[in-house]
């Protein structure tokens, strides 16, 4: 935002506008499509909402783009003749700010925003090349910055210049497409500092329409032009449009801005303008910013539910959702959106079996309103597949678990010790289900043939009831196995549709078998000859009860051998019959197992990275947020023991930090809800002091003996994370 010094320079912007209209009339009264709808002005027209769901369009290259978005270049006009250099105006700014004569920066600032050819006059690289492709926008990015940068510290009447040129700019009336120059000009406006002021909002707000309701072949240039913006503007241009979203909800003085009635298309204008940003931040690899920083926590205090109801209804149809633009709902919103829906469908469900056994004149019995899962400990996989097989109707109700012989009742703490139990077992490697990859950390699904998948399937329904029912596994997959499981996101009508394929790199494998990865890097990058040095074929080779199995990964390809030419196809090859085709129906079965629990048109708000953070938490830990929100039993938060305990965590490494909170939860991970959701208590145990601090897993609660020093407490506890069996999975 503003400087401190500058925070009211635009106070008196009321009467700045009046000088803009008598502008305006100057310009010839004429009514523009583009009319500001500013406070003090009457009969300002609306567009339609615009609600393109950037994120679920391909961002292709303009040559393939459908013929109808191939608008043909307009004629560039001749631009003015500009010869300024960063050099000359820095030395300006300089002269100014020593001598305090503000007239020559002042002139520069008022002639360069005056309009669109001004601006491209100034900062395009080259004004007789026309720069009309994708690759480059042909802005000098570095003059521009220092032009911005030094902005913000001119006087008052430098900068309401500025802001009087880009309303000219933006009140010039189109009478055809838009060339390249206007996009420019667009590109450049969108980094302006100044819109960080909610006194230039009107003006925002109108900018950022005219964006919005560009071509989709402009946008296509506008998104690809955005991605070579350095990050710290990349960032602060979605930083502006997340804070003016933000406050145009929920405004600090209302009166700063025209009634919402009003300007209805704000929002929705904002959003778009920050899609064709997110889809720019999508192209690149890695990331320019991270997908967390477009979440707007502001929409966790909106009606979440309100906006899925009325995407679930409308589409992606010209009625506004925040749900059509889903990267700008955080991970805990989403959340609350998934437990909503969730919630019911498990009431719809359980109605319906209420009203069934009604309708037959039966008792009703409270356990028809849960699904219960009754097992034995000594055969808790089979048992686990048996109930949860014969009760496929049941999936969607509360999950309730007894274990036969038990006199337990679960108040949530046997259905946790179940998915711990369960998960244990079933990815231990004398089970042969999964594979442990020690390079790597995680599990990946065995390739051997079997007669029968259910058990895969099973592993995914246990992965959706712990969704479905807000409980975090601690499982260790890569990325790309929650890549896959939306792939699709909604289960597809015709059971011949292949699920669970995704397109899958190099990357992919190097998060699962690092060194297999690096040695195909290798291939790839070797400059002998391949085929001789190698000696290879499109063939691979695996493993399986003790016989190798050869399999082609393309029609004769013991028979074709790998060289320099078609390396990379063997690579691709290689990758996707290790991630795709050799586990196809494993992961079928995997996959049909969680959307059977899980499905839900909310799936379709989520990106991979947010499942994983749904099923196993959030690998990020905040220990003093945990200090915060622990519950204590026997013990006050001032006792002596409770002031050594968290002196020694806070000054734990994070490798002993996740150790204890492995120790105390069974997962070193943290809900989506943050330390707080864990419900984490310290119990005062009375044994000696000679033991060691014991863990209840199923209720996160630890139980400390009183011990008398810190240094007794913090070799007790060290020696308790390190060594206890808990349930890890390698």
């Amino acid at each position: 935002g503003l400087e401190e010094g500058a925070k009211n320079q635009f106070s008196t912007f009321s009467n700045f506008i009046t000088t803009i209209n008598q502008k305006k009339e100057g310009i010839g009264n004429r009514n523009s499509p583009t009319q500001l709808v500013l406070p003090n002005i009457k009969n300002g027209r609306d567009l339609p909402p615009l609600c393109l769901d950037v994120r679920q369009k391909q961002r292709t290259s303009i040559d393939t783009l459908p013929q109808e978005l191939k608008a043909p270049f307009p004629p560039e006009p001749s631009l003015p003749i500009r010869t300024k250099t960063v050099k000359e105006f820095q030395d300006d700014v300089e002269k100014s700010k020593a001598s305090g004569d503000w007239k020559a920066v002042h002139n520069f600032y008022s002639t360069t925003f005056d309009s669109f050819l001004e601006i491209n006059a100034a900062f395009k690289k080259d004004t007789n090349s026309p720069f009309n492709t994708i690759e480059d926008s042909g802005i000098d990015a570095n003059f521009v910055n220092v032009v911005y940068d030094a902005l913000l510290n001119t006087p008052q009447d430098v900068q309401k210049s500025v802001l009087k040129g880009i309303i000219n700019g933006l009140l010039q009336e189109w009478t055809g497409p838009r060339t390249k120059d206007d996009l420019r000009a667009y590109c450049i406006l969108l980094q302006n500092p100044q819109f960080s002021n909610t006194s230039t909002y009107v003006i925002y707000a109108h900018l950022l329409r005219q964006i919005a309701a560009l071509t989709e072949a402009d946008h296509h240039f506008l998104v690809h032009w955005s991605k070579k913006i350095s990050q710290k503007r990349f960032k602060q241009v979605v930083d502006r449009l997340l804070q003016f979203i933000s406050l145009r909800l929920f405004p600090a003085k209302p009166e700063e801005f025209p009634p919402m009635v009003k300007c209805t298309w704000w929002i929705p204008s904002a959003t778009k303008v920050l899609a064709l940003f997110n889809a720019a931040n999508s192209l690149i690899s890695p990331p320019i910013i991270s997908y967390t920083d477009f979440y707007n926590s502001t929409l966790d205090h909106i009606d979440l539910m309100e906006e899925y109801h009325n995407w679930q209804c409308y589409g992606n149809s010209h009625r506004f959702s925040f749900c059509q633009y889903p990267f700008i709902i955080s991970i805990a919103a989403k959340k609350v959106i998934i437990q909503r829906d969730s919630e019911q469908q498990m009431i719809s469900i359980a109605r319906q079996s209420l009203v069934d056994k009604v309708s037959r004149r039966q008792k009703p019995d409270m356990n028809m309103l849960f699904l219960n899962v009754k097992v034995r400990r000594t055969h808790l996989v089979s048992d686990s597949l048996d109930e949860l097989a014969r009760k496929k109707a049941d999936l969607k109700k509360k999950l309730k678990v007894t274990f036969v012989g038990e006199a337990g009742l679960d108040m949530g703490g046997l259905t946790k010790e179940w998915f711990l139990l369960l998960i244990r077992q079933i990815f231990h490697p004398d089970y042969g289900m999964f594979t442990y990859h020690k390079d790597s950390h995680c599990h990946w699904f065995s390739s051997f043939k079997c007669d029968n998948y259910s058990e895969f399937r099973l592993v995914g329904a246990l992965m959706g009831l712990a969704v479905y029912n807000s409980i975090t596994l601690d499982i260790r997959f890569p990325p790309c196995c929650y890549k896959k499981l939306l792939s699709p996101p909604i289960v597809p009508c015709d059971h011949n549709t292949l699920v669970g394929i995704c397109g899958v790199t190099l990357d992919d494998l190097f998060q699962i078998m690092p060194e297999l990865a690096h040695g195909l890097s290798e291939l790839l990058s070797y400059e002998g000859n391949v085929e001789e040095d190698f000696y290879s074929t499109f063939q691979v080779f695996q493993e399986e009860f003790g016989v190798i199995k050869s399999y082609n990964l393309k029609p004769n390809g013991d028979k074709i051998p790998v060289t320099n030419r078609n390396r990379k196809e063997y690579v691709q090859l290689y990758v996707d019959f290790l991630l795709n085709k050799s586990i196809y129906k494993q992961f079928a079965a995997f996959y049909y197992g969680f959307h059977s629990v899980c499905a839900s048109y909310a799936l379709l708000l989520l990106r991979p990275e947010e499942v994983e953070i749904l099923v196993c938490g959030s690998p990020e830990l905040d220990m003093s947020a945990l200090q915060r929100s622990t519950q204590y039993e026997g013990y006050q938060k001032t006792d002596l023991t409770i002031r050594y305990f968290w002196d020694v965590v806070l000054g734990f490494s994070l490798d002993l930090q996740k150790k204890l909170l492995h120790f105390a939860t069974g997962s070193d991970r943290v809900p989506v809800g943050g330390m707080a959701d864990l419900n984490f208590k310290i119990s005062k145990s009375e044994t000696s002091t000679n033991w060691l601090p014991v863990a209840h897993t199923c209720f996160n609660q630890l139980c400390l003996p009183p011990y008398k020093n810190k240094k007794e407490l913090k070799q007790k506890l060290i020696i308790g994370i390190s060594n206890a069996e808990g349930f890890g999975l390698e």
